[in-house]
């Protein structure tokens, strides 16, 4: 089976050109900052092309960055900026095996990715990678779909347009909500049409979205030996509430 994001790879970051890379890698180095981290090594699980691992180490962090998809870290290493060759690293991994000879003075992983582990043993599995890979006392910064916010403002179809100089590409996003599995099932079809011949290729693909709820994170982080120490929306430092969509997480490996 072709793995999630495999196609999809190559037309990322066009899909994603307006997301606020450069603002996300500063409001994550103000989440590391409240808890110590200034500089120094991170691991980030599931990078995709590598943007926030690129602008991360504009800030001064090294950053190690794993996917599960082959043809994103192939993009990611491929385009790494001249000067931050010494700080940025990618490789092909699982966030839920990948086991590497370091530690880590913190481990992130944004985007959601870990709304894509869609059971408790899938999530427990990433937890526990990046639980072996901090120093004790380390930081674990993730985010994930919150459940409350769901549940209240429910996902919708969406459409959207975007092109370049040579393609133009139209995503379709249909969500399924199955509340008694607490996820959501997006099929994404892509039509991407080529200029200079006005062909049309299309592909689909089905992303499971796991929404999670504080209680059952914080049982899962404490079972792998780390502690929830903070917890707000994303991007706003606001408290969670019924319209955080998007939470973010702080957490601990007890030493």
């Amino acid at each position: 089976m072709t793995p999630v994001f495999e196609a999809y790879a190559a037309y990322y970051d066009l899909l994603y050109r307006d997301k606020d890379y450069v603002g996300e890698a500063s409001y994550v180095r103000s989440l590391l900052a409240r808890h110590g981290v200034h500089t120094g090594a991170l691991l980030e699980l599931g990078c995709g092309t590598g943007k926030h691992a690129e602008q991360l180490a504009r800030l001064g962090y090294s950053v190690h960055g794993i996917d599960s998809s082959e043809a994103m870290v192939e993009r990611a290493s491929e385009r790494i900026p001249q000067g931050l060759e010494a700080r940025v690293r990618f490789q092909a991994g699982d966030v839920r095996t990948a086991r590497l000879c370091a530690q880590f003075e913190a481990v992130v992983s944004l985007f959601h990715v870990a709304s894509y582990q869609s059971t408790n043993q899938d999530l427990a599995a990433m937890f526990e990678t990046a639980q072996i890979h901090l120093i004790p006392g380390g930081t674990f910064v993730f985010d994930f779909w919150y459940g409350p916010a769901v549940l209240t403002d429910r996902p919708a179809v969406r459409v959207k347009h975007l092109e370049n100089e040579t393609i133009r590409v139209t995503r379709i996003a249909e969500p399924t909500l199955r509340p008694n599995e607490n996820v959501v099932d997006v099929l994404y079809t892509v039509l991407v049409t080529e200029k200079e011949t006005q062909v049309v290729a299309e592909f689909r693909e089905t992303h499971r979205m796991r929404y999670l709820f504080l209680p059952e994170v914080r049982g899962l982080l404490h079972a792998v030996g780390m502690d929830l120490v903070q917890a707000e929306e994303w991007g706003t430092s606001a408290e969670l509430g019924c319209e955080s969509w998007q939470a973010v997480v702080m957490a601990r490996k007890r030493a």
